[in-house]
Order: structure tokens, then C-alpha cells, then sequence
């Protein structure tokens, strides 16, 4: 039975399972267990015990665990129990109160098309970075 939009469904890697070298998925990821390596898919969920160490790109994340590394996506939830090291680039970011963050967050700049860049200024506000703090 498939429960999400993704042709290849999604991965579970178990909290008994360590993984060493790069994940490459086109479905969502779940990561419970230890990455030691670097993280490409589609939607990255990781659970509270899970330990990632190296970049992660993905176009959403669901943040828990430790991470060691830098991360980019365009929506991020880093929740309570996250303890993350390394830099932050995001198009959408919550932050649940008591997560940990060593690192610099940037919000990532859209890509202007040319024709775009002839067209008058957009109102303030348009393109702004979204920062939600969640309870």
C-alpha cells in the first residue's frame, strides 16, 4: 500500500542499522538508525535516537536526532529534541523551542529568472524568508 505521492514509496533505515557512505533515495526517508555519509531524497523524517553525520539536501526535513553537517531544504522543522552542528539553508524554517543549533542559518535566495529581472520591484514582503518559532 503506498501512502505518499512518491513513485518509489519510502525507506525506513531501522534505529539497529549504521549506514556508511552517501544515501541517495528519490522517495522519502526515514532515518532512525546512524548515517555516516551524506543524504539526497526527497522528504528526510528523522527520529529522535537517529545520529546523521554529513550534508543533507532534500527538499523537506523533519528534524529530531543528532546531526553533524550542514543541511539544505526548502521546508525545514527542527524540532525540540534536534541537536544539529553545522549550517542551515532553508526556504521555509520552524523551530520548535529547546532545539540546539551550532551553525548559521541562511535563508536560500530563489534563482531570478532573465526575464524576471526586467520586471518592476515586488512589494515588500513578496519574497521575504518565513521563520515560524513553534510551541
Amino acid at each position: 500500500m503506498q501512502h505518499d505521492n512518491h513513485p518509489g514509496g519510502s525507506s525506513l533505515i531501522g534505529s539497529d542499522v549504521t549506514i556508511k557512505g552517501d544515501v541517495v533515495a528519490t522517495a522519502d526517508l526515514r532515518v532512525d538508525g546512524r548515517i555516516e555519509g551524506d543524504i539526497s531524497c526527497a522528504s528526510l523524517v528523522q527520529g529522535e535516537s537517529s545520529a546523521i553525520v554529513g550534508t543533507i539536501t532534500t527538499e523537506t526535513a523533519r528534524l529530531a536526532g543528532a546531526i553533524s553537517g550542514s543541511i539544505s531544504a526548502r521546508e525545514l522543522t527542527v524540532l525540540r529534541t534536534a541537536r544539529i552542528e553545522g549550517d542551515v539553508q532553508y526556504d521555509a524554517l520552524t523551530i520548535e523551542q529547546g532545539a540546539q543549533v551550532e551553525g548559521r542559518f541562511s535563508h536560500r535566495a530563489p534563482a531570478r529568472p532573465a526575464t524576471e529581472a526586467a520586471s518592476p520591484p515586488k512589494t515588500p514582503g513578496d519574497d521575504e524568508p518565513r521563520l515560524t518559532l513553534a510551541s
